[in-house]
């Protein structure tokens, strides 16, 4: 089902802009305005420059905004710091990097031009939904340059590593490039050209589906490109660089690909006690207090805990910051509420995040998504120290409130696939996929006349 083909990838040119790291970004959807400002003082030469951070105002829109990246784009070819590889490609992309737990991973994935499919054909699946305002940026960044930054991030099955193991088979000694990410990771691309070996990863990918992991809105940006050059065109041929994205893809069981949860810190709009709190919760949830120790131990404890009990039901921590006192909180099946049960199928109603989002916030605390979002009731931390951090500090600044800090087990794969398998998406902020893939590392520079082979 999935059609795959080599490229010719532009790349930085090491002896133009020395260190890689200096150059290379996290995807620009997790850049903030002082994270910006840090990238820009490393290099000026640096990606943020060309794949436009989100941090601008909307009056400051404009297609001067878009042309500048443009201009830079052709700029750093006609100099040399970016230059296009001669033969077609498929990239190996190893990312060695230390897990929160302490333990180090090798995850394995390979970058490959994919053809589009809408979502609807079941070839490439989303889990998330999009939103407009997003895809706007992206395509009239898209359309200006005609160059693809970034690698949408996508899974995909393969029990037997039938992939991974012909690349590596064929793989040069020699690395292409390599770099340090922030937390340390180190990222090494390497380029298979092999026509037999690329032939064979071809047909291997052509009875799998793929799986968006991170990069929802960069898929329906290319979507929406394809459109708008069928617009303008009449058509875009199936071997057209404007029907194919870049996709970074790892398979599903890589032991190397690793799922962090995201922490939820809600400020409930009432003064209330943890004992008020946890009366509202006994109908549908068993509490555990865990006590003993400092709110670090207390977090640390729970962190534990539902780590120990990960797979056996759908559970996650509650701290209060206002008395120091934590919970571990288990969902009682046989308690959920029948309009809860009607109004989710089973792939959803056994997400953590879906039991925390939409019957403990919402139908229990009465905030509901569209609320929090309007009011900032609601933060995301992948640092659990961080989020606690921030509920202490709530404790103080938001006297009329109640922080409220839940702690979450991380999202499965397996239900990745079945969420996705079954046409549906999860709430907002389900799934952190650890380490970010690197922006800058391997470009794809599109040419109406060329052909995707």
């Amino acid at each position: 089902m999935a059609l795959i083909a080599p490229f010719r990838g532009l790349r930085y040119n090491p002896e133009k802009i020395g260190r890689m790291e200096d150059v290379v970004t996290p995807p620009y959807d997790v850049i903030d305005a002082k994270a910006q400002a840090a990238l820009l003082a490393k290099n000026p030469y640096n990606m943020i420059q060309l794949d436009l951070s989100k941090n601008v105002k909307p009056e400051d829109v404009s297609e001067e905004r878009y042309l500048q990246s443009k201009r830079l784009l052709e700029k750093w070819q006609a100099e040399g710091v970016l230059l296009r590889d001669d033969t077609p490609a498929i990239y190996i992309y190893h990312t060695e990097y230390q897990h929160p737990s302490g333990r180090r991973f090798t995850r394995k994935g390979l970058v490959a031009l994919v053809g589009l499919a809408e979502f609807s054909e079941g070839i490439v699946k989303p889990h998330e939904k999009t939103f407009a305002g997003v895809v706007t940026d992206r395509v009239r960044l898209l359309d200006t340059c005609q160059t693809q930054f970034s690698q949408i991030f996508s899974l995909y099955p393969d029990p037997h590593n039938e992939v991974m193991a012909a690349l590596e088979a064929a793989c040069p000694a020699e690395p292409l490039c390599s770099a340090i990410d922030g937390d340390g990771g180190r990222h090494v691309v390497w380029a298979v050209t092999d026509p037999a070996t690329l032939r064979r990863v071809q047909k291997i990918f052509t009875d799998k589906s793929l799986y968006i992991a991170d990069g929802h809105h960069r898929y329906t940006t290319a979507l929406q490109l394809r459109k708008l050059m069928r617009e303008r065109h009449g058509a875009v041929a199936p071997e057209s660089p404007y029907n194919h994205v870049m996709m970074y893809l790892c398979g599903m069981e890589d032991p190397g690909l690793s799922v962090l949860p995201t922490h939820r810190l809600a400020l409930v709009p009432a003064v209330l006690s943890a004992d008020q709190l946890a009366e509202k919760l006994r109908g549908n949830f068993q509490l555990d207090e865990i006590s003993g120790g400092t709110r670090e131990v207390l977090v640390g404890e729970v962190l534990a805990r539902m780590n120990e009990e990960g797979g056996k039901g759908t559970l996650f921590g509650f701290y209060h910051p206002g008395e120091d006192r934590c919970f571990m909180l288990t969902l009682k099946k046989s308690e959920l509420p029948q309009g809860f049960v009607a109004a989710y199928p089973d792939a959803l109603r056994d997400l953590d995040v879906v039991v925390l989002s939409d019957l403990l916030l919402e139908r229990i605390l009465g905030l509901d998504h569209h609320r929090c979002e309007e009011e900032g009731l609601i933060d995301y931390f992948s640092d659990p120290d961080e989020g606690l951090d921030v509920a202490v500090k709530m404790v103080a600044e938001r006297p009329t409130m109640t922080p409220a800090l839940f702690l979450m087990n991380p999202t499965l794969v397996s239900q990745v696939k079945a969420v996705a398998d079954s046409d549906l998406v999860m709430p907002h902020k389900s799934t952190f996929f650890y380490p970010k893939i690197l922006t800058g590392l391997l470009m794809n520079k599109m040419l109406a006349d060329e052909r995707v082979g």
